[in-house]
């Protein structure tokens, strides 16, 4: 079983009036509005992953401000589940803004089979403290659930890039004060977090904590999954693509390479049977 645990779809309107969603919604521009930057629908996605061997994957939510427009989204990605059951894994985004419209878009929303909730990501300003009580109080109204909740993350240093704020690791670790009993996935390797799990008190709160992939052949060299499996242990890591961004098989070929240092064993957990047991109970 091949799972990809993160990847990117949008509704046709989306795609095909890319430049009025960039006007209404700043977020969406920072990350969208380049000429280089892929949109992608649900036929894309299933080609790629027939092309690649991916059994099924997880189809994030994006987090518009306007409350319509992230319902719509919503909408679309349980659709796509809809249609196809047995391949896609809806993860939907409320709107951040508030916190009650978030929580009744997010009760709406499981009600109609997500699977979890994500990629949140505040990428205009990081996570401040208002932020963080809303990230707080939803991830608390998941606890017990073992509905997973994926979190935007960037490194502190190096080049940049749309969608990075250097300012995320230390609200991170205030928000798993908050939620000890919430599966917390930080996505892009958590921005580094995982090389903090050598604290022993951010090992304690960081138990239920996954990392993502998505974006690694971007930012880190092949041995950083050696150099994760090596701090966590090899069942918290988790293969995301970032679908569009870029293609399984360059994923694929980097955890084959010697310096990732993966044995056939590990490589299969990071390639889908920690992701099954995470997001599917198999």
């Amino acid at each position: 079983m091949i799972i990809d645990a993160h990847t990117h779809l949008f509704p046709d309107e989306v795609r095909k009036k890319r430049k009025d969603f960039c006007t209404r919604d700043e977020g969406f521009r920072l990350l969208y509005g380049g000429p280089k930057a892929r949109l992608a629908g649900l036929p894309d996605l299933l080609e790629t992953m027939d092309r690649e061997n991916v059994d099924r994957s997880v189809v994030c939510g994006f987090p518009w401000k306007d409350p319509a427009i992230c319902r719509e989204g919503n909408d679309y990605l349980l659709e796509c589940a809809r249609e196809f059951p047995d391949r896609i894994l809806p993860f939907i985004c409320p709107p951040l803004h508030s916190l009650h419209p978030a929580k009744k878009e997010l009760a709406r929303c499981l009600a109609r089979g997500a699977k979890g909730i994500g990629e949140l990501a505040f990428y205009h300003g990081g996570i401040a403290a208002q932020e963080l009580r809303l990230l707080v109080s939803l991830g608390q109204s998941l606890a017990g659930t073992g509905v997973p909740f994926l979190l935007h993350a960037s490194e502190p240093v190096g080049h940049d890039y749309p969608g990075k704020n250097p300012k995320t690791l230390q609200p991170i670790y205030q928000l798993l004060q908050q939620i000890p009993g919430v599966d917390l996935i930080l996505a892009h390797w958590g921005g580094g977090f995982f090389f903090y799990e050598l604290m022993p008190e951010v090992a304690r709160l960081a138990r239920r904590v996954y990392y993502d992939t998505a974006a690694s052949p971007f930012l880190y060299r092949p041995r950083i999954y050696s150099l994760a499996v090596r701090i966590l242990g090899p069942d918290r890591v988790l293969w995301g693509s970032d679908f569009p961004l870029l293609s399984p098989a360059r994923y694929f070929r980097e955890m084959e390479m010697a310096e990732a240092g993966l044995s056939p064993r590990v490589r299969a957990k990071i390639l889908g049977r920690n992701a099954q047991r995470l997001f599917t109970n198999g």
